[in-house]
Parts: C-alpha cells; sequence; structure tokens
C-alpha cells in the first residue's frame, strides 16, 4: 500500500513537471489601436527566450511600428525607431547579434497572426538568420483554391531546386575542375546530367500543404510564401483586428506610417 502511494505521489510529480515544461508563454502588445494577446512557441526556444529578455528590459517598449504594408505584415523592433524623427529612414537598427533560424514547418507557419522574426536577404544571410530585435506580426490575404495549387506547385520546385543545389554542391572538386579548365561542354553535360538525376527523383510526387494550413489559408488568410524563410515564434490568440487596424494606416513612401504608432510589450506573469 506504502508503495502504491509513493507511486501516485511520483506520477503525480512527473505530470507537475511536463505541464510546467509544456506551458507557453504569454505576452501583452499594446498599441493606440488596442492590444494584441501573443502566445510564444516552446519549439522555437532561442527565439522565445531572447523575445522574452528584451521585453523584461523595457526594450520594445515606445519603439515604432516602423513598416506596413495592407495585406502583408507589420513589422517593429528597430532601436532606432525610438523618438526617430519622420524624416528618418528605419529598418537598419539591431542589437549586435542575430539568432540561428528555428523552422518548425509544417506545424507553424505564417498564417494571419503569426509572430515571425525579421532578418537580411539571402544574399548576406544565406543561413537565414534572424534579427536579435526586429519582428513582423503578418496580415497577408485569403487565398483560393487555384493560388493554394500555384503554391503548391512553387513548393514542389524549391524543393526540386533545393535538391540540386544539394547534389551540385557534392560535386563541387568536378565543377571546380572543369571551370579551371574552362570546359563548357563538361560543364554543360554535368548539368544536364544533375538535372536528370533530379527529375527522377521526384517524378510523380507532389507537395501538397497539410490540411489545417490549407484551411488557414483559405479563411483567415496568410502569406505562405514567406514559410521555410523566416522562423515563426509565436502567433496572435486575441486582437486579430487590431493587425486589421494598424495595416490599413496612411504610411509613407518606405512604408513608414505617417503617424507615428508606438508599442509597449509585457510579459504575462
Amino acid at each position: 500500500m506504502v508503495k502504491k502511494f509513493y507511486l501516485i505521489i511520483l506520477l503525480m510529480a512527473m505530470t507537475m513537471v511536463a505541464t510546467a515544461q509544456e506551458k507557453e508563454t504569454m505576452v501583452v502588445l499594446t498599441t493606440e489601436y488596442g492590444t494584441m494577446k501573443i502566445k510564444l512557441y516552446n519549439e522555437t526556444p532561442q527565439h522565445r527566450d531572447n523575445f522574452i529578455k528584451l521585453i523584461e528590459k523595457g526594450f520594445y517598449n515606445d519603439l515604432l511600428f516602423h513598416r506596413v504594408i495592407k495585406d502583408f505584415m507589420i513589422q517593429g523592433g528597430d532601436p532606432d525607431s525610438k523618438n526617430a524623427p519622420s524624416s528618418k529612414q528605419l529598418g537598419a537598427g539591431d542589437v549586435g547579434y542575430t539568432i540561428p533560424a528555428e523552422f518548425v514547418y509544417p506545424k507553424y507557419y505564417h498564417k494571419k497572426g503569426a509572430l515571425a522574426a525579421a532578418r537580411q536577404g539571402d544574399q548576406v544571410n544565406p543561413e537565414k538568420r534572424s534579427s536579435g530585435c526586429q519582428f513582423y506580426i503578418v496580415q497577408g490575404k485569403v487565398m483560393n483554391e487555384v493560388e493554394i495549387g500555384q503554391m503548391e506547385k512553387n513548393m514542389l520546385n524549391k524543393a526540386k531546386q533545393n535538391r540540386f543545389y544539394q547534389m551540385a554542391d557534392e560535386r563541387s572538386a568536378e565543377i571546380q575542375k572543369l571551370r579551371a579548365a574552362q570546359d563548357k561542354e563538361g560543364l554543360m553535360k554535368l548539368q544536364n546530367e544533375l538535372i536528370a538525376q533530379m527529375e527522377k527523383e521526384f517524378e510523380g510526387k507532389k507537395i501538397e500543404m497539410p490540411a489545417e494550413m490549407k484551411k488557414d489559408y483559405m479563411t483567415i488568410g496568410g502569406t505562405p510564401f514567406l514559410d521555410n524563410e523566416y522562423t515563426v515564434f509565436g502567433e496572435v490568440v486575441e486582437g486579430l483586428e487590431v493587425i486589421d487596424a494598424i495595416a490599413a494606416v496612411q504610411t509613407a513612401p518606405g512604408d513608414r506610417p505617417l503617424k507615428d504608432l508606438k508599442m509597449k510589450i509585457e510579459v504575462i506573469k
């Protein structure tokens, strides 16, 4: 009986620990257009912990949503935006570090309300590392069946392209040798060989969005072309209408709102 009692206590303790580990952090983002309650994902721990660290330091308070594009997203977190004159160009401010990409696809994606990290382009940032402070919240637009179908074709083409680059990288020594010899015929032959191999691997294959993802993009909308390009690390669970209100404001060239739109972010304890 005593052993059974201790076993029950142990199981209860394990359940409590598991529950504590699974609990997701919630934050509140306040603007003059209302508040948004945002859930941070545990599966993106580096982004989550960095965001919480900056929030608790008061880093984001009084910063601006400095880039607003209707039917796309609202972006903020540039430290240079605090008290910035209207003539100042914003978007390049940072905290001196970046964060490794944490893609959790297809579980998390760019549906309306998704919280994601901004970053520099692939040309200078091929690893798709995230900004240490700038973020955006997706508004996007609702898609139809035809648009979803085209997105799925694009996803397949991108997968094929990535596979081709992977195979080319595996043959990099051979490619360098052909280039050094200026053997254009040899390079073309190798390229055609890699393309044929890639096409054979993908023969009969197609890529389809998971049902839940497709439903979201066709009902609340989003920006699926950003999936697997930028890290999604949270989502708005209350206050989606605030995104619409902010996205509707008038902007100047460069997408900065004509009227400063300040934010305040707090962790819900």
